[in-house]
């Protein structure tokens, strides 16, 4: 399968101009996640070298970063039961399932600072969008659906996530800290449609 990143470009194009229209976050992550919902609507625009697995963790690609760091997009790929640690965002995020499927577990802090699960896991199945901020809730655990395959997910964050200082909640209590980077060197070129003018034959 060849990708083609004209969804992609699409995305961040309509992401940045929602942007630039200085929504509150309810409209960020309402019109947002209707964005994110017709990018995993479909599954052929993921270049292969963004959608590998590794065998020991998963893995998050920088796909876009904003040139002011208002918003980031990034692929998560999960190998079989591969599983985050309970962790937070500290900016508003949403999550797009592209491939596969997952669960997310939320999580509150009680009173000494602990980390408890809330209600039960949440499913994501390829096309389905969740959302996560300080203000509705910022604490989750995230794991691969599949025992036998990979997953991959499409996240939206409300800054350039991988250089965010963030917290991971270990089972024996309090936090630590923890800035995630990312497992890619290069990005995906979104702006080259060299290849698209040439096969429309337009000049």
């Amino acid at each position: 399968m060849i990708a083609t990143l004209a969804p992609l470009r699409e995305f961040v194009g309509a992401f940045g101009r929602l942007l630039d229209s200085a929504p509150d976050e309810p409209r960020i992550l309402s019109e947002g996640g209707a964005l994110l919902r017709t990018l995993v609507a479909r599954d052929d625009w993921l270049p292969e070298a963004f959608a590998q697995p590794d065998p020991v963790r998963y893995r998050q690609f920088l796909l876009h970063a904003d040139s002011t760091e208002r918003f980031s997009v990034v692929s998560f790929v999960w190998g079989p039961g591969q599983a985050t640690p309970v962790h937070d965002h500290t900016v508003w995020g949403l999550i797009g399932m592209l491939r596969g499927a997952e669960y997310s577990q939320g999580y509150a802090l009680d009173a000494q600072g602990n980390a408890q699960s809330q209600g039960e896991a949440v499913r994501l199945d390829a096309g389905d969008v969740e959302a996560v901020s300080p203000t509705i809730g910022d604490l989750h655990r995230v794991h691969n659906a599949h025992a036998d395959r990979v997953s991959i997910s499409i996240h939206v964050y409300g800054a350039n996530i991988g250089a965010v200082r963030r917290h991971t909640y270990p089972t024996e209590g309090g936090r630590k800290p923890f800035v995630s980077g990312y497992s890619n060197a290069l990005l995906p070129n979104l702006w080259d449609r060299s290849a698209e003018l040439a096969s429309s034959n337009t000049v």
